[in-house]
């Protein structure tokens, strides 16, 4: 089935800098500016979507240009604290690409998009994807993460298929802005799979310093 048939093509966005979100995932947020706490309430009283998209770099800039990538989201847990706080679970819907900026007078910022690049984002040929075509992969994320003092549950993310494991990866690697845009934009599973295998490869030096110390 086409889910993004059924989205919005209008949507709020929270651009968050090396935070990427993947179609089956969920993420917990802690939402306590003014901008977002009011785009949560409006989205809240309509489709509970929001749009993540990652800034092209870090900037103190109130609307930082973005990448062209991001991922539609469904609020699907929200809770209140008692400082007004936004305590928010989003599950990733479906990817889109970035088509225009709305002008508005609200606090936070709102695209145009388009999901037409991404209608397979969770297909049934990627059930079929076996581990042990990023068994090289996981081996090398196990030391990166060791030597960057990562905590990981591997033995819960092996428990879930091929592309729930990497997209959960992707999120939680050290690796860069561009590095992890680059996954977000992969066309499918196979390509992922490469784009991850040739970051890492950049990363070699660590490897070889890790294991030499072992």
């Amino acid at each position: 089935m086409d889910i993004s048939k059924k989205l919005p093509t209008k949507i709020p966005i929270f651009p968050l800098s090396n935070f990427i979100v993947f179609p089956e995932t969920t993420v917990p947020l802690n939402i306590f500016e003014p901008r977002y706490l009011e785009m949560i309430n409006e989205s809240m009283s309509s489709n509970r979507i929001i749009g993540m998209i990652q800034p092209k770099e870090k900037s103190s800039k109130k609307n930082p240009e973005l990448f062209d990538v991001g991922c539609a989201c469904k609020i699907i847990s929200f809770n209140e604290t008692d400082d007004g706080r936004y305590i928010i679970i989003i599950k990733g819907i479906n990817r889109f690409k970035r088509i225009n900026e709305i002008k508005n007078t609200k606090l936070f910022r709102e695209l145009t998009v388009d999901y037409s690049n991404f209608i397979n984002d969770k297909n049934s040929e990627e059930e079929t994807f076996q581990f042990s075509k990023i068994g090289k992969i996981l081996d090398e994320l196990k030391i990166l993460f060791e030597k960057r003092g990562y905590q990981i549950n591997w033995k819960d993310l092996e428990k879930q298929n091929v592309y729930q494991t990497l997209s959960a990866l992707s999120m939680a690697s050290p690796f860069s802005i561009l590095e992890k845009q680059i996954l977000l934009e992969s066309k499918n599973l196979e390509e992922r799979k490469n784009k991850f295998e040739e970051i890492l490869n950049t990363y070699d030096t660590e490897f070889s310093n890790f294991k030499t110390i072992q």
